[in-house]
């Protein structure tokens, strides 16, 4: 089988601006807005759309069934902001297809002109999402993690992200200089409750946008395979329901906290359900269906960027 090439080409933006003229009734300036284009690109990517026959009594191009994914996934979960891109096949790293989705999404916030303050949290999909992003300048935001940054061991977590992301955009930054987890709950309010650490956690609460990666709580949980947690506290939390994390706090199938384990200890703030700002999750693959499901049913996540294969598992589950 043909592997799918993950960067979305000039084809694949004239079928979604066509999707979105022809099927979804949308005017040049909505589809402006959507893509975070010009209205006279939107116009060129409608025309080109129609002149390289995409448009037929039916979308002519795979992006058409990940566009229906979307709605169905907007309707199902009332998300405010969804793109579902074409997986890469069986035994395929999942974070290639969608970083440079998640990469767009994010560079679309940063051309906006008014100051916000931008979210991030951690993980392979952040990780992805930087390395598929292009310089830009964007020093009118901030950037602010909303999780610790230490590992176990006094280093730097690997997988942190804002720092990576304000070298490329050249943006203020603000690290959450604790552990991702601590030792005892008496340590994490020590760190807590330094006055450095308290305005990055003020900041951090008071974010415009934010952008999370999803972890599982599997055998293959993220926390266990970083070290952050240990297979006693893994399994104690999974007897719990377990099944889920976003920024190291442990939400179940439900997408509800836990009031055990870890949650007691995590040094970040917590992504808490039903915000009015775009929570988007960045995450895609069989194993953190359950783990995705939850936080968008308890709208810990009111935004998704994944492929079509999970779209099409997370729709099927009740």
């Amino acid at each position: 089988m043909s592997r799918v090439d993950p960067e979305p080409t000039l084809q694949d933006e004239a079928a979604r601006a066509g999707w979105l003229y022809y099927v979804g009734g949308m005017t040049q300036d909505q589809i402006a807005a959507e893509l975070g284009v010009s209205r006279q690109r939107a116009q060129r990517l409608v025309s080109r759309a129609m002149a390289e026959g995409l448009i037929q009594v039916r979308l002519n191009h795979r992006i058409g069934a990940c566009m229906d994914l979307e709605a169905a996934l907007r309707d199902r979960f009332g998300l405010t902001r969804c793109r579902v891109v074409p997986g890469l096949g069986a035994g395929s790293d999942p974070v290639r297809a969608i970083a440079p989705a998640a990469a767009a999404e994010l560079e679309r916030f940063l051309r906006m002109p008014d100051p916000m303050v931008i979210g991030l949290g951690t993980g392979r999909a952040l990780r992805g999402l930087v390395d598929a992003m292009g310089p830009a300048e964007a020093p009118q935001h901030r950037l602010v993690s909303l999780i610790g940054n230490i590992a176990p061991d006094g280093s730097a977590s690997f997988f942190d992200v804002v720092m990576r992301i304000a070298d490329k955009v050249r943006a203020p930054h603000y690290p959450m200089l604790v552990p991702v987890i601590s030792p005892t709950p008496q340590e994490r309010a020590a760190f807590h409750a330094l006055a450095p650490v308290q305005r990055v956690l003020e900041l951090a609460r008071a974010v415009d946008v934010l952008f999370v990666g999803v972890g599982q709580m599997g055998a293959d949980a993220p926390l266990l395979a970083d070290g952050f947690v240990s297979a006693a506290e893994l399994a104690q939390m999974q007897a719990a329901g377990a099944a889920g994390e976003i920024a190291g706090w442990v939400f179940d199938s439900q997408g509800r906290y836990l009031d055990l384990g870890t949650n007691d200890r995590t040094g970040g703030v917590r992504v808490e359900p039903g915000l009015d700002r775009p929570a988007i999750g960045i995450a895609a693959g069989a194993s953190k269906v359950s783990a995705i499901f939850g936080a968008l049913k308890s709208r810990i996540l009111n935004g998704l960027i994944t492929d079509d294969a999970t779209a099409t598992a997370l729709l099927a589950r009740t």
